[in-house]
């Protein structure tokens, strides 16, 4: 099973089109906020399910805040990351995952990719994938695949 997580689009389609069209097929498209309106049109370019949750820029919506969603064997919390002081760090937002019984916590809103697989609760941001603030500067992604066994792996991809 092949996942695209993005978060941070801004409205700005232009990035997630060349990540679609570089990634296809997928089986499954997350993302985790500051689409800005443009869901719709997400939803009219993406060629499988979608699940998405708004950021701190996304007004009048009436999506849920945060998400539990499995996958495989995998319970995965999906959030912006806003609320839960992720530019400070990810310890709260391990908490809350756990709290939901989730192993793999899904966030946003800092613009900079983060894979990390060292605790018990991974925690995963695509970045951003039109205003990137990490070093290199390239706009991100990434894909979740499942292999044969129903092992997941992440791959942060650029642009």
């Amino acid at each position: 099973m092949k996942i695209m997580i993005v978060s941070d689009s801004h409205g700005r389609n232009t990035n997630l089109e060349k990540a679609l069209e570089k990634v296809k097929p997928i089986d499954l498209f997350l993302h985790l906020g500051d689409f800005e309106g443009s869901e719709d049109y997400i939803r009219s370019i993406v060629p499988c399910k979608i699940e998405m949750v708004p950021g701190n820029n996304d007004y009048f919506t009436g999506l849920e805040k945060d998400k539990i969603i499995n996958i495989g064997r995998y319970t995965i919390f999906l959030t912006h990351g806003h609320r839960y002081g992720v530019n400070f760090g990810t310890e709260r937002l391990k908490d809350i995952a756990m709290q939901y019984g989730a192993g793999i916590a899904l966030f946003g809103h800092t613009h900079r990719p983060l894979i990390d697989l060292s605790s018990n609760i991974w925690v995963i941001n695509p970045g951003s994938i039109t205003q990137p603030r990490q070093e290199n500067g390239k706009p991100s992604f990434i894909i979740m695949d499942l292999d044969s066994n129903g092992q997941a792996h992440f791959t942060l991809n650029y642009i």
